[in-house]
């Protein structure tokens, strides 16, 4: 991925398939779960977001599994994702410090 900000979902699809590989319905359940139940990806915008990454060289296809009569596809984070994670993450982090710092200026400000 580029400089650009990536977007939340793509930041929480990244994040859920930190440790193991994941099918779809499994990446939607950890989103949910990482987000406090805030994002709730929808299945058109989960594999919108996994073509992206895919064609971005974040995410690969891992293994197909048939469980209970359905076919589930399994995503795994490549290295390059894995980095990208890491330097949006920080980026994140930064931009909070910021406003932190700030804050804590603005709160000192209101109280003189």
């Amino acid at each position: 991925m580029d400089r650009r900000a990536m977007t939340e979902p793509a930041f929480l699809v990244l994040t859920a398939l930190v440790g193991e590989p994941r099918h779809g319905y499994g990446i939607v359940r950890e989103v949910e779960e990482l987000s406090d139940g805030r994002v709730q990806l929808k299945i058109g915008t989960l594999y919108g977001v996994l073509d992206r990454l895919t064609a971005e060289g974040l995410v690969e296809f891992e293994r197909e599994e048939v469980q209970q009569g359905r076919l589930r596809r399994y995503y795994r984070i490549t290295e390059p994702g894995a980095a990208a994670l890491a330097a949006e993450a920080a980026r994140l982090a930064g931009h909070a410090e910021a406003a932190r710092a700030r804050l804590r200026g603005h709160q000192a400000w209101g109280t003189a």
